[in-house]
């Protein structure tokens, strides 16, 4: 990875969907164990740290449940907020470049094509919350990327898509790789922010593409409050992408 040799690059959530499939990209990532990088444990943390020295840090892990985090809302907060407050506490001694992994859901969600500059929340569940509140964290450090994204396993993991929900989102092996070649290029990328998905779809016909018989649905039917709409406008990664002469 260019500009992360000198002391690595570490990654927290190596063993979350993104984080294997990063790893499995950039094989010379370095992703500790959660016995070894636990992030909601500040002296962990800490130790890791001073172990890598790193140069850059590639925050993956999250609590990605949505529906679940209304019932979960402390280890959510625990996660999400907390952890990625330790990293940030720590980082803040390092001269390093801290890559934050976001999500679309930081948007109300209820007119879609949003840019990076768009203003966000409020929000409309609390694992929203949470992820808002970790951005935020994340931009009190000099040099950081936030890449707002999101994916999902393949095939569709749900018997049920909703029609009246409309994403950005794609498949991991769609999302990751792009994700991967943000992080080899991360020295060119001058923004601080910055959406990496695909075109402006509804979850049904993204889940159609992997599973056939999935059965149409809508959002009244989901145990939390979702979005109309967080698609997300990808001008900039893709303007990025053409001056890289990768398009």
């Amino acid at each position: 990875m260019s500009g992360a040799e000198a002391g690595g690059v570490l990654l927290t959530g190596g063993t979350g969907r993104l984080g294997t499939a990063l790893r499995g990209l950039l094989p010379g990532l370095v992703a500790p164990s959660r016995a070894e990088l636990d992030i909601t444990d500040l002296s962990s943390v800490e130790r890791a740290f001073a172990k890598y020295q790193p140069k850059a840090v590639v925050h993956a892990a999250a609590y990605t449940n949505v529906a679940q985090a209304e019932i979960e809302k402390t280890l959510c907060w625990r996660v999400n907020v907390e952890g990625t407050r330790n990293l940030v506490r720590v980082a803040m001694g390092y001269d390093l470049h801290f890559v934050h992994i976001s999500t679309d859901y930081v948007f109300w969600g209820d007119v879609g094509g949003y840019r990076e500059d768009d203003p966000v929340g409020p929000v409309r569940n609390y694992y929203a919350l949470s992820k808002l509140v970790a951005e935020e964290l994340v931009r009190l450090l000099p040099r950081h990327l936030i890449i707002r994204t999101s994916f999902r396993p393949s095939p569709w993991p749900y018997p049920t898509a909703y029609t009246d929900l409309f994403t950005s989102q794609d498949y991991l092996e769609v999302i990751a790789p792009q994700i991967a070649l943000a992080l080899q290029n991360l020295q060119r990328i001058p923004y601080n922010t910055l959406h990496i998905a695909t075109e402006r779809k509804s979850a049904y016909e993204l889940a159609l593409r992997t599973r056939p018989d999935v059965q149409p649905a809508c959002r009244q039917e989901a145990l939390v409050a979702l979005p109309e709409d967080v698609s997300l406008d990808i001008g900039r990664w893709q303007n990025l992408l053409s001056s890289w002469n990768l398009t």
